[in-house]
């Protein structure tokens, strides 16, 4: 999926990818790992109301999540920056969530870059 595409579906692409989302939890999961990979907040918070849409839409997420329904289509906006709680709180009513991964970086880079001590 190339950047352009993330952001810029036609409403039949919108819904297709939704249904996807909701028969695929894990395609689901795969997409947003994409887009947090590559994407800007904006495009991420796109992301995240397609998710959210085949997941129940906002509402039942809301209600799922314990959160307000209001701050939450507020939260999925473009320009929505969603508390590290909240995204925990939104994922985990979708059935994912947070993760971390090392960034593959070459083993001399990394040892140079791992110098603290026990001390520390």
């Amino acid at each position: 999926m190339t950047r352009n595409t993330k952001t810029t579906l036609s409403s039949s692409h919108e819904e297709a990818a939704v249904e996807s989302f909701c028969r695929d939890p894990g395609f689901a999961a795969q997409y947003l790992n994409t887009v947090l990979e590559d994407g800007d907040q904006e495009e991420i918070m796109v992301a995240l109301r397609r998710i959210a849409e085949a997941f129940g839409g906002v509402p039942k997420l809301a209600e799922s999540a314990k959160l307000n329904a209001t701050t939450l289509y507020r939260t999925l906006s473009r320009k929505g920056n969603p508390e590290l709680r909240s995204m925990a709180a939104l994922l985990k009513a979708m059935g994912m969530r947070l993760a971390v991964q090392p960034i593959r970086i070459p083993a001399r880079e990394h040892r140079s870059r791992h110098t603290y001590s026990k001390n520390q």
